[in-house]
């Protein structure tokens, strides 16, 4: 009970991203990806870093519980425009015929993050001891968290307006009403429950299944230390992040849609295995729960790492092509006007619900049925039915030239430089 509570706390964040996406992405699409984002991130940070500060139970009652799902509202709120933002802004800086290649970089971001979160958690559990750490060391990672807020916010403050959105703005052909033309248009509204049902509902459920519940599954149901998971899930996100370049690269030269439907098919069909190998390489035994402080299902004294990191890796790969090219086939599959919300919508349902929600709900099937592997059924079915959708109905996009809507692409964007630089 505890950890499905502790499992729908977390998951309030996800709740409120599409409110989120609709709010920033208004913003986005009327005043500027630059401004948006700049708003996103100073939101996002202050409230992370409020939660390095929250009072405790014993101090202030329930409260304390409240203000902390309040907190992760906020966070979710402003997320919701963070990534429309940053996909929107790369996109609309890349040439037509590399944008897979540019905005793969971003992709990286979301994992590679992970790898940071759970090196600094990590450090800090070891240094101060489980204890210690359980106590008061959680809140300092949420209070260090406000000096990167400060230095990407130095970062974006010297960032220019996209060159697509101020041509577009300057002819006069930007929108003042995106929800009404987002949602009201059955044209526009067809693709946004296209680009959820087809595309980032199964690519959501694949890339929390391969990194978090690989974690979780380990940690909570084999036994295996939480420091020993930390070095399998790093070892196995630093070998698999080339691979967001590579099918980013990728998806210029064969689409986007292959590689991402693809992936959402092969994860589907070889969760199973994977997590069956898994367990016998983890070699748990059963728990005797004789000791209070163990609540896991086995426990696992002599994993083996090198298979173990072999499987998560296997995972992360997926999450690389389902990952990799999803920004640079959102960005084309909307018009530039609407881009900003249109986008923001479907990724951020996929994302904050089908994919946020994955560990409450793999949770309670496992709690409810007392399968270990009865959380698989939640993502095998939606990755299955985000690729017969998707392959069905969801148009190829990488020959899109979005700077056609604009009058074609000029000098000032140039053919082979980093769209950041």
């Amino acid at each position: 009970a505890a950890l499905l509570s502790s499992l729908a706390t977390f998951g309030a964040g996800f709740a409120v991203r599409p409110f989120g996406a609709a709010v920033f992405g208004r913003i986005g699409d009327i005043i500027g990806r630059k401004f948006t984002f700049l708003v996103t991130i100073t939101v996002l940070g202050v409230w992370t870093a409020l939660v390095g500060i929250l009072p405790t139970y014993a101090q202030i009652g329930i409260l304390a519980p409240i203000i902390l799902v309040v907190l992760r509202l906020a966070q979710g709120l402003a997320l919701g425009g963070e990534y429309g933002g940053a996909a929107t802004y790369v996109a609309e800086h890349a040439p037509d015929h590399a944008r897979g290649k540019y905005t793969s970089w971003i992709q990286t971001t979301a994992t590679v993050g992970l790898l940071l979160a759970l090196a600094v958690i990590l450090i800090f559990r070891l240094g101060m001891g489980d204890a210690a750490f359980r106590e008061y060391g959680w809140r300092i990672p949420f209070i260090l968290s406000a000096a990167l807020v400060v230095l990407a916010l130095f970062i974006r403050l010297r960032l220019q307006e996209t060159p697509l959105f101020s041509r577009l703005k300057a002819e006069g052909r930007s929108t003042s009403s995106p929800w009404r033309e987002s949602f009201g248009d059955p044209k526009n509204r067809r693709l946004i429950l296209l680009a959820l049902f087809g595309m980032t509902a199964g690519q959501a459920v694949v890339w929390y299944q391969g990194q978090f519940q690989a974690l979780f599954f380990m940690q909570n149901i084999l036994g295996v230390k939480f420091s020993t998971t930390y070095l399998i899930v790093g070892t196995a996100i630093v070998l698999a992040t080339p691979f967001f370049i590579f099918f980013g690269r990728l998806s210029d030269r064969v689409g986007r849609k292959p590689i991402i439907l693809a992936g959402c098919l092969v994860a589907a069909l070889t969760y199973y295995p994977i997590y069956n190998l898994m367990f016998t390489a983890a070699n748990p035994v059963p728990n005797p729960k004789t000791d209070p402080a163990i609540t896991s299902t086995f426990i696992s004294s002599n994993p083996n790492l090198v298979a173990l990191i072999a499987l998560v890796w296997i995972q992360v790969v997926f999450v690389t092509m389902v990952y990799g090219p999803i920004a640079a086939f959102l960005v084309e599959f909307f018009p530039a006007r609407i881009r900003y919300t249109s986008l923001s919508i479907p990724y951020h349902i996929g994302n904050g619900w089908f994919g946020g929600f994955l560990p409450l709900i793999a949770a309670s099937l496992f709690a409810a049925t007392g399968n270990i592997y009865a959380g698989l059924i939640y993502p095998i079915v939606v990755a299955l039915l985000t690729a017969a959708i998707g392959w069905r109905y969801v148009r190829e996009t990488k020959d899109v030239r979005i700077w056609d809507e604009v009058g074609g692409q000029t000098e000032n964007v140039p053919k082979a430089t980093s769209p950041v630089t």
